[in-house]
């Protein structure tokens, strides 16, 4: 069983750390105000990993390639892989004293982050946050606090540019990467620095990560944003960086696609509930793409229960022939089906999580 930094965990911080429930905060004075540890460039670089052998040394040497970091610390918590990752990470670590391997028996990468940071995080000031499936450039963490210290930021996100090798990849990169697949997401249009309420994890100070509890470990998806919630009404302030944007490698297959997005509108939907936020205009928007399907049922009936789901197909399928035409690649033809399946995901995940709330409730007894 893994060391804890403190003595050990108390029911209370248990069920808090399960709950994500923000905990007592020790320190009066606002996140946005606490600037200790700024001189201090010591970093715990966590890798939450499952099954990521084809490219986990590659990131662990994209991260370590940073001399501008005092000791850092990187840990891969890893959920269980059985394709060898964690064989490699223990070849690194055995060359290398600054990779640490640790286990995450619940899987999920939420679970992952808190565990490293219980564990590993000492008093290092700086949390970094890093995707094993992803690219980063030379000096990047040490980039990022860089920018924390710039700005006085509690948190650093950055721009996200995906990428694809397959044809299919290619196709999911453009939709992602414009207007058609995420509706406008500053984290992945941003052209400028700027002061936000979410975008991409990639450092937070740990004196104030800690304060709220670390991630919600009952989250598989959408934690990162969930956590931002409760970091801003704490007074945290959240920095979009246009100096450091990592590269990320989309789902190979429709199937692992949809269920990425499935599970994403889940998660989103148990944020909305969980904290009462309102969805933004390019959130709220592909809601109704699962009713428009679920409606085709009823075109025996009245032909016109045809006509959402026709318009939202047309459409999507015409931006990407726009996306194909202005990039003059046939291959992106494919990113308006990309999208499509991107919203119909998210879609019926949101509903899903909706309609299994309301069932709950239902099923519980009364007083």
């Amino acid at each position: 069983m893994l060391n804890r930094i403190n003595a050990g965990p108390s029911s209370t911080d248990d069920a808090r750390r399960a709950t994500g429930s923000p905990g007592p905060i020790s320190e009066p004075r606002s996140f946005a105000d606490s600037r200790d540890g700024d001189a201090d460039r010591r970093a715990l670089i966590v890798i939450p990993a499952l099954n990521e052998a084809e490219g986990i040394a590659t990131v662990l040497e994209q991260v370590l390639d940073d001399e501008d970091l005092a000791d850092p610390l990187v840990v891969v918590a890893d959920g269980g892989s059985t394709d060898g990752t964690r064989e490699v990470v223990r070849e690194i670590s055995r060359r290398n004293a600054r990779v640490r391997l640790i286990d995450n028996p619940n899987r999920l990468q939420s679970a992952g982050v808190n565990r490293a940071v219980d564990a590993m995080a000492g008093d290092r000031p700086w949390l970094v946050r890093v995707d094993a499936h992803s690219e980063y450039p030379e000096h990047y963490a040490s980039s990022l606090i860089d920018e924390a210290v710039r700005t006085g930021a509690t948190s650093v996100v950055v721009s996200v540019n995906t990428i694809g090798q397959t044809h299919f990849q290619r196709a999911v990169a453009a939709a992602q990467n414009s207007r058609l697949g995420t509706g406008g997401s500053l984290h992945r249009n941003a052209s400028s620095g700027q002061w936000v309420d979410h975008g991409h994890h990639g450092l937070c100070r740990l004196a104030a990560y800690r304060a709220v509890g670390g991630y919600d470990e009952t989250f598989s998806h959408n934690e990162d944003a969930e956590l931002d919630v409760r970091l801003g009404r704490q007074g945290a302030r959240i920095w979009l960086t246009d100096r450091v944007r990592s590269n990320y490698y989309p789902r190979r297959t429709m199937k692992a696609l949809a269920k990425q997005y499935f599970n994403y509108g889940r998660g989103r939907a148990r944020t909305v509930l969980k904290h009462h936020t309102p969805l933004k205009m390019r959130q709220a928007a592909p809601l109704a793409v699962a009713p428009a399907v679920a409606g085709l049922a009823l075109t025996p009936i009245f032909w016109a229960f045809a006509l959402p789901a026709a318009a939202w197909s047309l459409a999507a399928i015409a931006g990407g022939a726009v996306l194909a035409v202005s990039r003059r690649d046939p291959v992106l033809l494919m990113s308006g089906p990309a999208a499509m399946t991107m919203h119909l995901g998210w879609s019926a995940g949101f509903w899903t999580e909706l309609a299994a709330r309301a069932h709950a409730r239902m099923r519980r007894p009364h007083a």
